[in-house]
This record gives C-alpha cells, structure tokens and sequence, in this order.
C-alpha cells in the first residue's frame, strides 16, 4: 500500500506519526508532500519551517513543550544578533536549528535542489516516511494587509479588513504575518508569490499517481495545504488521480486544535467550522479534491455535498490515538 499525505506545519507533522505507525502495522509505503510556503532567507540562510517540523517531529528532534523547533534549544547566536542590531529580531532562530539551515543554505548555494537537500538531512534524522517538498522552487505566502496598519483588535484582524482601504495595501511575508504580528492586523487576502511558475519537485506527481491514498493532513486549510496545491499541476494530480483522497478536519467543535486557521479562514469568508472548511476542499465529484472527510465526534452531522463524512475521535493525544484516526481514514475508502 502507497499512501501520500499532503502536510504543513505542526499538525500535518504530528499527524505524520500516526501515518507512519499505522503503515509500520500494515507494510505501507508513505511519502509526505511538504508546504514550503512558509519558507524565507534570513540572515543568509534558507529557513523551511514545515519540513523542519515534520523532519525533527519523525526524527524525535522535536521541542515537545513548543511544538517547533528543536528540544534542548539554545539561543545564543539570536542573543548575539540582537546586540548588534541585526534585523529581523521577530524571528528568532535556535542554535541548532542554525546547523540544519547552514547546512541546507550551503548545498542549495552550491546547486543542489531542495528534495535532494531535504533527503540529504534526512540521512540523520530518518524519519521513516519518504519527504518532498512540494516544490524546488520559490513558493512563498504572502499576506495582503492594509497600508500603514498597526496591530489589531482580534474582530478586525478576523475580518476581510476594508477599513483602511483608503491607506492602501501592501505584502508582507506570511512569517511576518504569523510572527510578528500574530495574524492581528486587518488582512485582504493571501497570495502565492512564485506559484504560476513553480513545478512540482521530482517525485511528487509520481508519488500521487502510483497512490492507494492520499491523505490531507489536519494542517492549516489556507497557509499549509493551499500552498502545496497552489503548485501547477498537483491539485489537477490529487483530483484526478486513480486514489481515494480522504481528508482530516483540522477544526474540532469551531475551533482549530492549535494555531491561527480561524483568523486564516476568516479572510477568506470561509466559516470556521468542520463544514466550513470541507465545503472549501470541496467534494470530488463536483470538481473539488475530496472523497471521504473525517470530523470529530463533536461534529457529527457535518454535511459537505459530494463526500462521505464520518465522525471520529480526532485529537491526537498520543501516537496510538493518531493511528487510529489513520486507519478510520483508510476505513472510510
């Protein structure tokens, strides 16, 4: 059995234990189509923050108590860039964190592509499923934000923001969005920089074309998933592919496990709720992505046209717990 999961972020990492424990059970073969939208150079290092999450999380690297980054951090070198100034400071990286963007920035600098680079630092971390970044090329989120906009209040940064259309718009960097300023500034919309030209790294379309399932991970609707659909020809791959595409709502009971997919729904006008964002995947058969949705128990009675919904325990408190929402998953195909 081949099954490809489409991943981002802490979610889609975490949810990436369960897939490879349930294929430890069964002999599955597992690959994860990673987001590299949230990817950016700082300080002359190549940052890719999902891969790193998923990388670290399989590889038992992974900050349990922060859910990102590295466990036993330490933070001198940003200690260091802060003395002298240096920007940005929002953004801060771990020690040895910095080892893993050295090495990868060294290898991209010197020609290799991002799925070799990414499979090169696997070599230490053998996370036990096969991982690709959706792209080699430059994908990044922005966000669209009103001109001169200060941080604020969370009923205007959940709207679409038209008050300060009169000031303008500008672009910010998703990172700069999320981290700086906690997604608390009146938002337009998001846009894909780089998306119309990127193509899928080597491997991706194959992976989903020889697929028994393809898994979309509880990651954010938006910021996580929609990048790596947003790469020409993978969305057109998932649809219409020869595999079942079952989906794992990242919103339980209205709310999103973790994170800030409620404000990120909210721009674009998308309810935030199990429903809400199995309408916005949409059904297969009525030209969306999905066959099957699973929701929480909370949720039963979640209807979305055209796909089979069914109402599972979703929180994924331990590894076993996540397996199980796997295997409900295959169940429901």
């Amino acid at each position: 059995m081949r099954i490809v999961v489409l991943a981002g972020g802490i979610g889609g990492a975490r949810f990436l234990l369960g897939v490879r424990a349930y294929a430890r059970e069964v002999g599955a073969e597992v690959t994860a189509v990673v987001n590299v939208g949230d990817d950016l150079w700082l300080h002359g290092l190549k940052i890719c923050p999902d891969l790193d999450s998923v990388m670290y999380t399989l590889g038992g690297g992974a900050d349990p108590e922060r859910g990102w980054g590295r466990v036993g951090e330490g933070w001198t070198v940003k200690e260091e860039l802060a003395a002298y100034g240096a920007e940005p400071t929002w953004f801060g990286l771990g020690d040895k964190d910095i080892a893993t963007h050295l090495v990868r920035s060294t290898m991209l600098n010197a020609g290799y592509p991002l799925h070799a680079v990414t499979e090169a630092l696997a070599t230490r971390w053998q996370p036990g499923v096969r991982l690709l970044p959706a792209t080699d090329d430059r994908l990044e989120t922005h966000a669209i934000v009103s001109a001169r906009s200060e941080p604020a209040s969370p009923a205007v940064a959940n709207s679409a923001g038209t008050a300060d259309d009169d000031k303008g718009q500008r672009a910010i960097h998703f990172q700069e969005w999320w981290v700086r300023y906690r997604a608390d500034i009146p938002t337009h919309r998001f846009v894909f920089v780089g998306a119309e030209t990127a193509k899928p790294a080597p491997g991706v379309l194959e992976a989903i074309g020889t697929a028994d399932l393809v898994l979309v991970a509880p990651s954010n609707p938006v910021v996580s998933v929609a990048p790596v659909l947003a790469v020409p020809g993978l969305r057109e791959a998932v649809a219409a592919g020869p595999a079942p595409v079952v989906g794992i709502s990242p919103i339980i009971g209205g709310a999103p496990v973790r994170g800030m997919a409620d404000r990120c729904l909210a721009v674009l006008g998308v309810e935030c709720s199990a429903a809400g964002v199995g309408r916005l995947y949409g059904g297969r058969a009525a030209g969306g992505l999905l066959d099957g949705w699973l929701v929480a128990e909370e949720d039963a009675g979640t209807l979305v046209p055209e796909v089979t919904v069914r109402a599972v325990p979703l929180r994924m408190t331990d590894e076993a717990a996540t397996a199980a929402m796997v295997r409900a998953a295959v169940e429901l195909t």
